[in-house]
């Protein structure tokens, strides 16, 4: 035993000074809960108030209990420690939990006849602004402290083939998820020393003496290709190790937010729902997209007369600009943008690459240049912060595009699709997608296609909602567009 201990690299032992501490995380996010849910209670009684509302803040005070409750639901719904497999899921987890909460609250003061007392409005309000305050919160706790040594839980990976190399390196961008790979444990022979710093060892037999060294408590088996018989052998053999052991399939390609694991005549079963073919949630996000750009339609407007008005000032012809894309079903449609290059743009391309043939290699492997010659001042602008898109509203009202999906593509672009291409064209294409918040064009084309099949694999309402606001920040920041 002794003699495993020693054995572990220098680079492991910075682990062991300064370990995880999942009571911190624990107790961070308990209090982010709080602050937000006060906050948003506060905010909605503030507001009542401004519409000549009668109700006092102090009333609302004496429910300081119901905080309690809050948190239990919350608990409940597996929302603590706070370790989030998928962001997704942990939103969909809190909508659920804050809803039954406030509906239950507000049937109860009209059972009692406190409607006086507690008005329905800010429990309307308060919903509303704690669904957005709770996550907007965790998340902004996350990116403040998920780098520390601290936060999150330490986990042992068993397998360091091509799964568990990828594993690693994402848990590793990732912080934010609570997830720190302290070790990587592997039967065959291992070719190299470490994974991004994290030690690779060989022999799944030294998992009890890492596990009580390094105190982990939670490990994840990536192991392509393992016979039935050695994954019992390894889940029988390390179920008094660790008191979570995540299990990853290969199963590649098969949508995973909306699969769920069942007990089906005493067998392990994984069912794969496929919202797309649910009307309930089409219809749903139908209503979402027609409502929402409705709204940023209106409230746009100004800025879209302005924007026109500065791109004629600069150059003649039209403000906006029409190029035909593949839709759902592999219809042509005319997506709409702001004008952001000159009229004469393929001629100045062409006399552009044939000066500069080094970056011939870009345009014909991304479709773009990060500097293109044809893009106007106000258009650089434009693109830097998205807004040459806007006019995709129209596209998205008529029914064409959805707020989110798959980013729209030419004809040309089809064969880099290749047998995915299918997948592309069961939904509509989004103004916002994951490409559009994993990077931009600061991603290589293959991994566009990969993000695009992903989201239609894994589509739900939560996902959609999860990369709306995620586009928020990514437009504010500006980052990869260009």
């Amino acid at each position: 035993m002794a003699t495993a201990t020693k054995a572990l690299p220098k680079y492991s032992i910075p682990l062991r000074e300064a370990p995880s501490r999942p009571g911190i995380s624990v107790l961070l996010i308990v209090s982010s809960d709080l602050a937000a849910l006060i906050l948003a209670i506060g905010v909605s009684v503030w507001l009542s108030r401004q519409s000549h509302g009668t109700h006092e803040l102090t009333s609302y005070w004496r429910l300081w209990p119901v905080l309690g409750v809050f948190i239990s639901a919350y608990g409940l719904f597996g929302m603590y420690p706070g370790v989030v497999p998928s962001v997704v899921q942990e939103i969909r987890r809190m909508t659920e939990a804050t809803t039954i909460v406030y509906f239950v609250l507000g049937a109860l003061t009209v059972l009692f006849g406190m409607a006086e007392t507690y008005s329905p409005t800010v429990f309307v309000l308060a919903w509303i602004m704690s669904l957005l305050s709770v996550p907007l919160a965790r998340s902004l706790l996350r990116h403040r402290f998920s780098q520390k040594t601290w936060w999150g839980y330490p986990v042992l990976v068993f397998g360091s083939r091509e799964p568990g190399r990828t594993l690693v390196r994402t848990l590793q961008q990732q912080p934010e998820l609570g997830f720190k790979p302290a070790a990587v444990l592997d039967n065959d022979v291992v070719d190299y020393e470490h994974i991004g710093g994290v030690p690779v060892l060989r022999g799944w037999d030294r998992a009890p003496v890492i596990a009580r060294e390094l105190g982990i408590s939670r490990a994840i088996v990536a192991v392509p290709g393992i016979a039935q018989e050695h994954l019992l052998d390894l889940i029988d053999s390390h179920a008094s190790d660790f008191s979570h052991l995540m299990i990853m399939p290969d199963l590649r390609g098969v949508g995973s937010l909306g699969a769920e694991a069942r007990d089906f005549c005493r067998e392990l079963t994984l069912e794969v729902r496929k919202d797309l073919l649910l009307p309930g949630p089409r219809l749903a996000k139908r209503l979402i997209d027609v409502v929402l750009s409705l709204a940023l339609g209106i409230v746009t407007l100004p800025l879209v007369l302005l924007i026109v008005i500065l791109i004629k000032l600069e150059s003649r012809g039209p403000a906006f600009y029409r190029h035909a894309r593949i839709g759902r079903g592999q219809t042509k449609i005319e997506v709409w943008k702001f004008r952001s290059m000159v009229m004469n743009g393929d001629q100045v391309l062409l006399q552009y690459l044939a000066q500069h043939p080094e970056l011939a290699l870009e345009w014909e492997r991304n479709q773009k240049l990060k500097d293109d010659p044809r893009v106007t001042r106000i258009g650089k602008f434009l693109r830097r912060t998205s807004l040459d898109e806007l006019p995709q509203l129209w596209n998205v009202l008529k029914g064409e595009m959805s707020l989110v999906g798959p980013r729209p593509i030419i004809q040309e672009e089809v064969a880099r699709y290749g047998d995915r291409f299918s997948l592309y064209t069961q939904v509509y294409p989004g103004l916002t997608g994951l490409w559009q918040v994993s990077g931009r064009n600061d991603t290589s084309y293959d991994e566009r296609v990969r993000l695009d099949t992903y989201y239609v694999r894994n589509w739900s309402l939560w996902l959609d909602i999860y990369l709306l606001a995620r586009t928020a920040g990514v437009v504010l920041a500006g980052r990869g567009a260009y």
